[in-house]
């Protein structure tokens, strides 16, 4: 499998889980939550300063449709991942020297190259 069919299966894979199975998530407070209501901590409970946000509360700002919602907050999500994560390794990526491109080098080759010395030969 090719490096670019792989990455779209994996973007396809992602899509689809944040799309459309994010929908189906369980609604129930987890664990800790739920202890929390039960012992009454969450008394104090305030809250997020971001929630009305055009994200907030997985969900996008606007739009009625629970599930178009959710599935859409979701595809924004991973498509903001992927330009953050895509431009951090865009901007970090090992660059060569010399400005070529064209052909990746050893570390073997590179030294040579550099030091401006020829390998010698075992038969001479």
């Amino acid at each position: 499998m090719t490096t670019k069919r792989l990455f779209a299966a994996a973007l396809l894979v992602t899509l689809v889980l944040a799309g459309i199975v994010s929908y189906y998530a369980s609604s129930h407070p987890d664990g800790l939550e739920r202890v929390a209501e039960d012992k009454g901590i969450n008394a104090a409970e305030k809250d997020h300063a971001l929630k009305d946000s055009p994200l907030g509360d997985y969900g996008v700002k606007g739009v009625e449709n629970e599930r178009l919602s959710g599935g859409l907050s979701g595809v924004i999500g991973v498509a903001a991942v992927l330009v953050v994560g895509g431009g951090l390794f865009w901007v970090l990526r090992r660059r060569d020297p010399s400005g070529d491109r064209s052909a990746p080098q050893t570390e073997t080759e590179g030294a040579a190259e550099t030091q401006g010395a020829a390998t010698p030969s075992r038969d001479a």
